[in-house]
């Protein structure tokens, strides 16, 4: 039987586990996917002592709504991801402008490196809040 490699990270709700009083932890596909959005919402320069870990995408958002932001949106994702996590190959990046809600729609397919399992899609609405 092949073994896969797994993944571990605290979750960031930093609740404690009832029977143990630990922190909780999040594994695999989960563990990838809270990295892969603290990734994306984190601004360069933000976090202490790592200044270059980030991605300019919050600040895109507040950008004009057209096709050349929307590019600029899917390659600053992908430069983030495939620079800081290794974890992952993108197989499929869409982004999706959506006028009447005044931002994007992205759709995000990969694989997890190490591992046969099918494709991974997530999907999630981008969108300024101020």
């Amino acid at each position: 039987m092949p073994t896969f490699p797994t993944f571990k990270d605290l979750s960031v709700t930093f609740k404690k586990h009832p029977v143990t009083d630990d922190l909780v932890t999040v594994k695999d596909k989960a563990a990838i996917a809270q990295s892969i959005k603290g990734l994306l919402l984190t601004r360069k320069g933000e976090r202490p002592f790592q200044p270059n870990i980030g991605s300019s995408v919050m600040d895109l958002l507040f950008e004009p709504l057209d096709y050349g932001t929307g590019a600029m949106i899917k390659k600053e994702i992908t430069k983030c991801l495939s620079t800081y996590e290794g974890r992952i190959i993108i197989v499929k990046l869409a982004c999706i402008l959506d006028f009447d809600n005044n931002g994007y729609d992205i759709e995000l397919e990969y694989m997890i490196v190490g591992r046969s399992d099918q494709p991974v899609a997530v999907d999630f609405f981008l969108s300024r809040t101020r």
